[in-house]
Formats: C-alpha cells, sequence, structure tokens
C-alpha cells in the first residue's frame, strides 16, 4: 500500500506518526511523511519519505506571541492569543498546510492517510474514501468518558461534559467546511456526513492503557494501542562527567521541559536553582531548546547540565524526574519507573498532570506561568521523599514494558 502519514505541531505530535512510519515500511509499505519542515531531518534520519507542508505553522509556533499563550498568564495570555490567532491568520498558516496535503493526496492518490487533530483535509477525503484513513492521537478524552471533559480531563457534571464534546465536533465540522470552501473542492458533501465520519472513523490512541485505560462503553473503532516509541539510531555517548556524576549520587531528580516555549525561563530556572541548591538535591537539568538556562555560576558538586541526552539511557538511572507533561516524556518516565511531576505548560500537560497525580506516581503540579518558591517547593520535597510514588510508577512502567499492540495496531491500518 501507499500510505500518507501527516502531522503538524510540536515532537510530541510527530514521533508517534514517524513511530508508525517505522513499523509500516518494515511490512514493505510505501510510506509518505507530510509534516512542517522542522521535521525534515528528523524524518529522513528515520529512511523515511519527507514531504513538506510549509514553514508557517513553525514560525508561529517560534513566534514571542507563542511563548507567552504557552507559559504566560493574565491579560498578557489573552492579549498573546488574539495576537498569535492574527498571525495565524495573516500567514495563512491552515490554508498553506492544508493546501500542500490536499495537493500530495490528489497526486499520490494513497491507499491510506494517518492524521492528527491539527489536519482538517483528511476528514474531506475520508467522506469519499470510506475506511481508508485513520485519525491517530498521542492525546487523552477526544471521546466521551464518563466524568471527564473534551480534553481536559475535568468534570463539570454529565451533562456540560457530554455538550463539550459536542462542542469539540461543531468546531471541527466548521473548520473542515472552511477548508473546502477554500480549497475549491466542489463535491458536496454535508456537515452531517462531516458528523458520521467523525463517529465512525477508525481512531487510534497512541497511549499505554496502563496509563490511560479504554472503557468499555466505546464504540469498536476506536482503540488504545500502547505508546508508539520512536527509536533513533544516533551517535550520541553519555560524558565521562555525567557518569561520574550520576555515580557520585544515590537519589537523583532529572528536570527538563522540552521543547516547550515560556517568556521567562532565566526566572523558571532562578526558582528551581534556589530549591535544589537550599535543600541540597542532586539534579540533573536539561536546557533543550533554552527552556531553562544555565546561570554563569552554580554548584557543579549538585547540579549537571545536559542540552542533549537519551532519556533510554537517563531515566533507568533517575530517582524522580518533573517535566512538562509531554506525551512522549510521560510515557519514558513512568515506564522507568521515575516518581515523576509536571510543570504543565499548555492543553494537554494538564490532563497528563491530572491522570499521573491520579495514579499516585507523583503530586499534582503547579502551572508554568504560576510557580514561585513557595509554592513549588513542597511538591518537589514531597516528590522525592514519598516514596508511594516510586514504587508505584515502578509497578505501573513493568506493566507498561511488557506491552506490544504491533501487530493490532498494523491490523488496524490495514484492515
Amino acid at each position: 500500500m501507499k500510505i500518507i502519514l501527516t502531522s503538524i505541531g510540536t515532537r510530541g505530535d510527530v514521533e508517534p506518526f514517524l513511530a508508525i512510519g517505522k513499523i509500516l515500511k518494515e511490512k514493505g509499505h510505501q510510506v509518505i511523511c507530510a509534516f512542517s519542515e522542522k521535521y525534515r531531518e528528523l524524518t529522513e534520519s528515520c529512511d523515511l519519505e519527507f514531504t513538506s507542508l510549509g514553514r508557517k505553522n513553525d514560525d508561529v509556533l517560534e513566534s514571542d506571541a507563542n511563548r507567552i499563550v504557552m507559559g504566560g498568564s493574565g491579560i498578557k495570555k489573552i492579549f498573546a492569543f488574539i495576537k498569535l490567532m492574527k498571525l495565524a491568520q495573516s500567514q495563512k498558516v491552515p490554508q498553506e498546510k492544508e493546501f500542500k496535503l490536499y495537493e500530495l493526496v490528489k497526486q499520490e492518490k494513497p491507499d491510506r492517510i494517518l492524521y492528527h487533530s491539527k489536519n482538517v483535509y483528511p476528514l474531506l477525503w475520508e467522506c469519499k474514501n470510506r475506511g481508508k484513513t485513520i485519525f491517530v492521537s498521542p492525546f487523552a478524552y477526544f471521546h466521551y468518558i464518563e466524568g471527564h471533559t473534551f480534553f481536559s480531563g475535568k468534570n463539570y457534571g454529565d451533562f456540560f461534559n457530554k455538550l463539550t464534546f459536542k462542542l469539540s465536533n461543531f468546531g471541527v465540522v466548521t473548520a473542515t467546511m472552511a477548508a473546502k470552501k477554500w480549497l475549491q473542492i466542489d463535491e458536496k458533501i454535508t456537515k452531517r456526513e462531516l458528523i458520521n465520519t467523525i463517529h465512525s472513523r477508525k481512531f487510534i490512541y497512541t497511549l499505554s492503557p496502563s496509563l490511560f485505560p479504554r472503557p468499555d462503553y466505546w464504540a469498536s473503532n476506536i482503540k488504545v494501542l500502547g505508546h508508539q516509541e520512536l527509536k533513533i539510531n544516533t551517535d550520541w555517548k553519555p560524558e565521562k562527567a555525567l557518569t561520574e556524576f550520576i555515580e557520585k549520587h544515590a537519589k537523583i531528580l532529572f528536570i527538563t521541559f522540552g521543547s516547550m516555549p515560556n517568556p521567562e525561563p532565566e526566572q523558571k530556572t532562578k526558582i528551581i536553582f534556589e530549591i535544589l541548591e537550599r535543600n541540597k538535591i542532586p539534579a540533573i537539568i536539561n536546557t533543550a531548546s533554552g527552556r531553562l538556562v544555565k546561570p554563569d555560576k552554580f554548584n557543579s558538586e549538585l547540579i549537571y547540565f545536559v542540552s542533549q541526552i537519551s532519556y533510554d539511557w537517563i531515566f533507568p538511572k533517575m530517582y524522580a524526574v518533573i517535566q512538562h507533561g509531554g506525551c512522549g516524556t510521560t510515557h519514558l518516565a513512568i515506564k522507568y519507573g521515575c516518581a515523576t511531576m509536571i510543570i504543565p505548560h499548555f492543553m494537554d500537560q494538564f490532563v497528563w498532570d491530572k491522570i499521573i497525580s491520579d495514579l499516585g506516581v507523583g503530586p499534582k503540579g503547579v502551572k508554568i506561568s504560576r510557580i514561585t518558591n513557595k509554592n513549588l517547593e513542597p511538591k518537589v520535597l514531597e516528590l522525592l521523599n514519598n516514596e508511594s510514588y516510586k514504587e508505584k510508577s515502578a509497578k505501573i512502567g513493568n506493566l507498561m514494558k511488557k506491552e506490544d499492540f504491533t501487530d493490532e495496531l498494523y491490523k488496524t491500518i490495514i484492515e
């Protein structure tokens, strides 16, 4: 088969598609990955064919307005969100990615399309190609679960909870019909058809059922088929100083905010630093894309900085992890039995914060824009001193290590 995989957003949005793409290619299928330009190198390093959906979405994600939206608060965040929406519309970000995807599908005539929530054209294509698209989500709560609202996990009562899912579907249909108009698709497709397609399409959650169990009352077209971890062969090796640091300390905290932007990385790092030094907590801090900042002076006996590291290598050696709440990072931290706390920045990260606190693998975190010495310090100490967090994480991690949904995932896509 010829299969198109398409996703837009952060690395966490793209990696599950790459992992699935590698499985499909190994089975002999032609795989075409349609992502934003930012992920060309990553895709090609996986030996997968890449087609660009443009750069405009990347430019918006890296804008100052988006940094404030992701990590700011109050009136500044509201104004930044308005500015971000205006920037996206003026740059015609939705039009660029959907038009490029539309042209790709028209040219390649694929047998299957696997797509992300930020792509709407595949929904139009599905209306005329029944059963040939699969919605792939690394995020929870796209479908109704008792006691939860759409994409947040909060509970406002059964009526309002269900209403949020209906409003979500209404938003998707509205956006899709708008795309149909500016893509100049003449085929008659009604809103009712789109709603029916949303309910009947194949849907794969790339989440571990140990963290996100599938409700029995879901329709058979909705499946939870495990976290799809992307394995990349790199030449990364730990520095001698890093291994010596790990050997020196018995109980180390790993801290990372991944690629999540925030408008005050120096201030956030300073708060964390003061807590670590005051309580003499050995820690490894991942500065990644500048989301945390290495200061000019610090206690190198207590704190070690890295800018690139293999989570598969480091997490088994850590006692606990503080992170932003990315789906991949959350799965790996718990898979390797780390007590875990999330500092949520945006959207689904608040869901993961609730999920892991409900599971008892760590305390409920503090929103990035609200962290202070006063509210963060007791939670850090609780994370490190409550042994039940580590024990429960190790127990769930052992279950996750036994999960293998490769065959069912493949069957769901191909049949």
